[in-house]
């Protein structure tokens, strides 16, 4: 069953006093099926955030149709009831948890808000118990429930991060480069974390990374995007053995592994970039 619909989306940067203005997403299509984990990848500048911003409602789309449990995305809401039941339904894990997480409140203050914001948790008792559940879901004890963020590691606040997300029972999770600021072995765990949560709640993910790596392990598809255009889509196992485009190619033999040649990886990005500027001749 679709879970999320997103039909020609279009967004253009305005940049104005005669600077030539910038097509970050350009008429993109997709569809996510509930459950389904969906990975967006490109380099930097090639519209992954600026879609992932579009789906929770940070950007507005200049053209294009979105649809997420079947309900309008884009149209306006009327009424508060309206403006949390969109923000409720998908649900954004950032790079950096340190710019989400008040400093300010504790562990179990930030969850109990959250829930409370939704109307999860009608009362103390109740807020405590899910409270407990949820640090429990994401690999935390009751004795991270009092500590504030500046005492927690990074992995740890972006557990937080993540059981925040999760506290409003969302349908989708928008994870844009959630795991790339951790360290190697903690973003192992975040990721098995990730996948048992999915597995467990049935929640959707729609998954922003540059690491090849780490979308082969947690996307069952993948989205290739170059300059805020779609050039390859497909299972992802498929796409990355098999690449078709050649920007995807360049992608893969740009990542770092046995065998890796950083000159022909130059030689590559000349001869890709020579081929894209006689195309737009």
């Amino acid at each position: 069953m679709t879970l999320v619909q997103a039909d020609q989306l279009h967004r253009v940067f305005r940049m104005g006093r005669g600077a030539e203005d910038v097509t970050a997403v350009n008429r993109v299509s997709f569809a996510i099926e509930r459950g389904e984990s969906l990975g967006l990848v490109g380099e930097s500048g090639s519209g992954k955030s600026t879609i992932a911003r579009i789906l929770v409602g940070l950007e507005r789309p200049d053209a294009g149709a979105l649809t997420v449990g079947g309900q309008d995305q884009l149209a306006r809401p009327r009424g508060r009831a309206a403006r949390l039941a969109r923000a409720r339904a998908v649900q954004m894990v950032f790079q950096d948890p340190n710019g989400s997480l008040d400093r300010r409140l504790s562990v179990a203050e930030t969850l109990v808000r959250a829930m409370r914001l939704h109307g999860i948790a009608s009362t103390a008792a109740e807020a405590r118990i899910r409270t407990l559940a949820l640090l429990d879901r994401v690999g935390l004890t009751e004795r991270h429930a009092a500590a504030r963020p500046h005492e927690l590691s990074g992995g740890q606040r972006q557990r937080v991060a993540i059981a925040r997300a999760l506290a409003v029972e969302p349908e989708l999770l928008v994870l844009d480069e959630a795991v790339s600021a951790l360290d190697v072995s903690v973003q192992a765990q975040v990721l098995d974390l990730l996948s048992e949560i999915r597995r467990d709640t049935g929640v959707g993910y729609l998954f922003v990374s540059h690491d090849l790596a780490v979308v082969e392990e947690v996307c069952e598809r993948v989205l290739v995007l170059y300059r805020g255009t779609v050039v390859e889509e497909g299972p992802t196992e498929q796409v990355l053995s098999a690449p078709q485009h050649a920007y995807t190619q360049l992608l893969i033999s740009s990542t770092p592994g046995p065998g890796w040649d950083p000159e022909r990886v130059v030689r590559d990005r000349i001869t890709f970039t020579q081929a894209i500027a006689l195309d737009a001749l």
